[in-house]
């Protein structure tokens, strides 16, 4: 059969889709078109060419080619982005609200601050924490170096000044005020509703008074890391097995979410190994917190935390150069510092110490601070009768302290042959009081004639013993003078006195170990031993003896006195302490301690 002739006039609208390339023959005039056998056809998108564009590759066979997305799949696409694109707006205006309501510590980085002390930089106010002189201010903003400046306070803070925040304290005339329980509470309420870790400090020498009360407001389900610092001040010979399961079983009683506790020594670096390995467990991508009360030594314990995880991560070595200032004054720190600290994200936050008002620091002037902070290791200094009678026999006095102290009545003073004679240690401590420098007076009032107070504490507060019918002359006529803090005529004379006073009922099972210890908030402890450890202390009507003693103890007003189970120091703590038993269900959410 003939092809048929088509006249291009006559040929109907074909797409090319439909039309395979081999089968058209094409003419000036008309087209021959055949109708073979059906074949595959192969379908491909045809674009115009411009000589800027390059060649083509071939198709892959087997329609093994990717095919491009229809609209349907495009709309799709782009309604999930913006729907996930609004999840993260939404998140982020949350964060913002909780920060703004909360006041939370991330949001105060806007602000530059000190790097030393984190107090908002400042160029108003010479005599106000956080001032720098305007020209550094100026030029330090203007190569974005803020964060590198340190504060006039901090400079002098690093020469030895001691400036406290408090105007009127020895501090700024018209400075801030320290951060007080209630405010830190406010700044770091957002912590609850974070996922953090806490690392909380307390001082061995003042445990009860530097231990945050209501901490668990703070920290909320947080997981808690309790380090106690300062460990290398406790008496030579302490055993630290004992002093651990007393921090343990004392931490037990607060009910907190305490995974460990870590016995540590921001000066000889002990035990801070063993927090480092703690937080990289624990910490899980979280931010971590360092909390404590005012001079509990928080920037001290970071600043051993960083130089300890400088040995393995370059980001914690580069974070010393701009570390937190040290200083013995309460409220070095006032506001929140953050380091970058880990090599894997994370942030460490140095937040204010919290001033407690029931510590001695809290009373004395910023030149005596000083005084109250233990600068080496402590050595318990005792009243037991039997060394009185030893050393006034052999006409000697003590030589840490001035025990007796002369009283212009003759009538009243006790001299040393009286002693020598039994007038004083007929009724051993009874009828006496003992002053502890300017701060603490305890009388006597009853007690067993071997009874024996040892005193642990900073050095520089001396101690003396006056019968209890003088003690009120004899404190009038010698604070300021030989009964120091306060130190000098002035200060002495507007000294507000020793308003509190408590009377203490002690009882007591076994007369051969201390019975309590009364610990003096900010200051340090006094154990209280029916029987002191005496050679030739005769014991045979220990059965007969009314196992209660009774004491008076005299502080200024706001100072808080502490009545707890005897800390276990000294070579003779490891003789008397006794470990309790525990059932497997004790042992399961009771926290191990490191040393």
């Amino acid at each position: 059969m003939a092809p048929k002739t088509l006249s291009l006039s006559s040929l109907p609208t074909l797409s090319p889709l439909f039309l395979s390339p081999r089968l058209i023959t094409s003419t000036r005039t008309s087209l021959t078109f055949q109708y073979p056998k059906p074949t595959p056809i192969l379908c491909k998108s045809v674009q115009p060419r411009t000589h800027e564009q390059t060649p083509v590759s071939a198709p892959e066979p087997d329609g093994a080619g990717a095919a491009a997305p229809t609209r349907g799949d495009i709309f799709l696409e782009r309604q999930k982005a913006l729907a996930d694109s609004a999840k993260v707006l939404s998140a982020i205006k949350r964060k913002k609200k909780r920060e703004k309501v909360g006041g939370s510590t991330k949001a105060s980085r806007a602000v530059p601050s000190c790097y030393g002390c984190g107090a908002p930089l400042q160029i108003l106010e010479t005599d106000a924490p956080g001032y720098v002189d305007p020209p550094t201010y100026e030029l330090k903003k203007k190569h974005h170096q803020l964060r590198t400046v340190l504060c006039g306070r901090c400079r002098l803070l690093s020469h030895g000044h001691m400036i406290t925040a408090v105007g009127g304290n020895g501090g700024y005339s018209g400075g801030k005020q320290f951060v007080t329980a209630e405010e830190l509470r406010e700044k770091l309420s957002h912590l609850r509703h974070e996922n953090a870790l806490i690392v909380k400090l307390v001082d061995i020498v003042d445990f009860n008074g530097s231990f945050l009360v209501r901490v668990r407001d703070l920290a909320g389900a947080n997981p808690i890391i309790l380090v106690v610092t300062k460990v290398d001040l406790l008496p030579k010979g302490t055993n630290f097995h004992c002093v651990g399961d007393w921090v343990v079983e004392a931490t037990m009683k607060k009910k907190l979410n305490v995974v460990s506790v870590h016995l540590t020594s921001s000066k000889s670096l002990v035990g801070i190994a063993g927090v480092v390995s703690e937080i990289q467990r624990e910490k899980k991508g979280r931010d971590v917190y360092i909390l404590g009360s005012a001079n509990v030594g928080k920037s001290a314990f970071i600043n051993a935390l960083l130089k300890m995880m400088s040995y393995k991560d370059p980001v914690a070595a580069a974070a010393q150069k701009y570390r937190p200032i040290q200083s013995a004054v309460p409220g070095t720190t006032l506001g929140p510092i953050q380091i970058d600290a880990f090599m894997g994200g994370g942030k460490v936050y140095d937040t204010p110490g919290v001033h407690l008002h029931h510590r001695q620091a809290a009373v004395v002037h910023s030149e005596d601070l000083p005084s109250l902070a233990p600068r080496s290791r402590l050595r318990g200094r005792s009243f037991p009768v039997c060394f009185l009678h030893y050393f006034m026999q052999h006409q000697c006095m003590m030589s840490f302290s001035v025990i007796l102290s002369p009283l212009p009545n003759q009538n009243s003073q006790v001299t040393l042959d009286e002693c020598a004679a039994g007038k004083f240690g007929s009724n051993g401590l009874n009828g006496f009081s003992i002053f502890w420098g300017g701060l603490v007076r305890i009388d006597v009032l009853k007690a067993l004639p071997q009874t024996c107070l040892t005193f642990y504490g900073p050095k520089a507060l001396q101690i003396h013993l006056v019968p209890t019918v003088d003690a009120d002359e004899f404190y009038q006529r010698e604070v300021g003078n030989l009964l120091t803090p306060p130190t000098g005529k002035e200060r002495g004379d507007n000294w507000m006195g020793l308003e509190t006073q408590r009377q203490l009922q002690i009882e007591f099972e076994d007369a051969r170990r201390p019975a309590r210890d009364v610990a003096i908030s900010g200051l340090g402890w006094i154990a209280v031993e029916p029987i002191g450890r005496s050679p030739g202390v005769c014991d045979s009507n220990l059965e007969e003896a009314d196992r209660e003693l009774l004491l008076v103890v005299h502080v200024p007003k706001p100072v808080e006195i502490f009545v707890r189970p005897p800390l276990p120091v000294g070579k003779g703590g490891e003789e008397w302490y006794q470990y309790r038993e525990f059932t497997e269900k004790e042992l399961e959410v009771r926290p191990k301690w490191h040393f």
